[in-house]
């Protein structure tokens, strides 16, 4: 089974393909292509990023885009889990093929039942095997020379209670004083997974600005200005921003794989678009 980096070098090499024609073709770095080709994604970028350069680069290439992406999400390579060479990746892909070869094999195969300590022992030829000895249960010695039992039970119940009473009120407190009346509500958006949301171009089209609407800083995750074929998808964070391009009516606009129109499409020629799908998380 080829790996990611292996289907991606032959399809390039295929097409007789530099990585650097491909790198300006795509406005992707590189040293990013040359790290994807050769199973690597430690790319110190979000995984919203490097699944977004995968797309474009796969359809660069005439690949099944989704299904690249599917192979990175299904071997783990994610933050915290990106293997860092070929030989891993591949001992990854047999893994994957044994499992599943096994499941197979084991929907089959009849369960064989364990033999017992005493059908072992009873087998010709044998050693017989000596029984292990039990452990009687500890019984703790009752101090003072006899407590009563139930008003001792009744007590360690009381002073139980009491403890995890006692224990609820300091956590209250400490999430109190640190977090305030907002960590339930801090909690709840770290928890929400952003979706990207994408520039379709309709035509040969460029994008030369991605600033945020707030603050105006540069949120373009390659080198600006971008030029796009048709069909190829820019991946962009789902923030409030203001998206420059050099033809207003050649792109659309994706998300959660609905396309929309781009704001002032009807009006040809280079603007600005203002997007913001950020209530939709």
């Amino acid at each position: 089974m080829q790996t990611i980096g292996e289907r991606l070098e032959e399809a390039r090499k295929r097409k007789g393909i530099s990585i650097r024609e491909a790198a300006e073709a795509t406005k992707i770095r590189g040293d990013y292509l040359h790290k994807f080709e050769s199973n690597q994604f430690d790319i110190k970028l979000p995984d919203i990023y490097i699944r977004g350069f995968l797309r474009i680069y796969s359809n660069y290439l005439k690949l099944p885009a989704e299904k690249i992406v599917a192979d990175f999400l299904a071997l783990g390579l994610g933050e915290g889990g990106r293997p860092a060479g070929r030989g891993l990746n591949r001992e990854i892909y047999g893994k994957m093929e044994i499992s599943h070869s096994g499941q197979a094999a084991g929907k089959n195969a009849p369960a064989s039942p364990a033999p017992s300590a005493a059908a072992a022992a009873m087998t010709p030829g044998a050693e017989p095997v000596a029984p292990t000895p039990q452990r009687q249960p500890f019984q703790p010695r009752m101090p003072l020379g006899g407590l009563d039992r139930a008003l001792l039970s009744k007590n360690g119940l009381w002073l139980g209670l009491g403890g995890v009473v006692l224990l609820g009120l300091v956590i209250w407190g400490v999430v109190a004083l640190v977090g305030g009346g907002d960590s339930p509500r801090t909690a709840q958006q770290a928890a929400v997974v952003e979706e990207p949301v994408y520039i379709v171009a309709l035509r040969p089209v460029q994008i030369t600005g991605v600033r945020a609407r707030d603050d105006g800083r540069n949120l373009a995750p390659t080198p600006l200005p971008a030029s796009l074929v048709p069909d190829q998808r820019y991946p962009l964070p789902n923030v409030a921003m203001l998206v420059t391009v050099s033809a207003r009516e050649a792109v659309q606009i994706e998300f959660r794989g609905g396309r929309y129109a781009a704001s002032g499409a009807n009006i040809t020629g280079p603007g600005t678009l203002e997007l913001d799908f950020s209530a939709q998380r």
